[in-house]
């Protein structure tokens, strides 16, 4: 469950980033299969979205984000931006509350720079 509630900050902040940037859109891409697939069974993680994006007004991405499945036994989210080959796994910190890429804490404010890198090269 700690996973997926830095998961969730993750997506807050992306929505964040969102609001706060003109041309910019939030997208949610795909929820995850066991909330898809169910049947009467209550969903107990603290959210549905199991990956998202950055994007353009055009719905064009250009930060994709997803997280691991809950099956799966090692947790990541992937950080991918779209027009690249190159892509960042970010893993539960050891705090057991951040995500962290290898030993250092992820933060909203690499995020944000991130994305000002990836949408000024977007525009260009």
């Amino acid at each position: 469950m700690a996973f997926y509630r830095a998961w969730t900050e993750l997506l807050e902040w992306l929505r964040e980033y969102a609001a706060a940037n003109d041309g910019v859109k939030f997208v949610k891409q795909a929820d995850f299969t066991d909330y898809i697939y169910r049947m009467a069974r209550p969903y107990d993680l603290p959210t549905t979205i199991l990956s998202a994006s950055l994007s353009t007004p055009e719905d064009h991405p250009v930060l994709f984000v997803s997280a691991s499945q809950r099956a799966d036994v090692f947790k990541k989210v992937v950080l991918h931006p779209f027009d690249s080959h190159v892509y960042r796994n970010l893993k539960l910190a050891p705090d057991g509350v951040n995500l962290a890429e290898g030993p250092r804490i992820f933060t909203k404010e690499m995020l944000f720079e991130l994305a000002d890198g990836l949408f000024r090269s977007a525009v260009a």
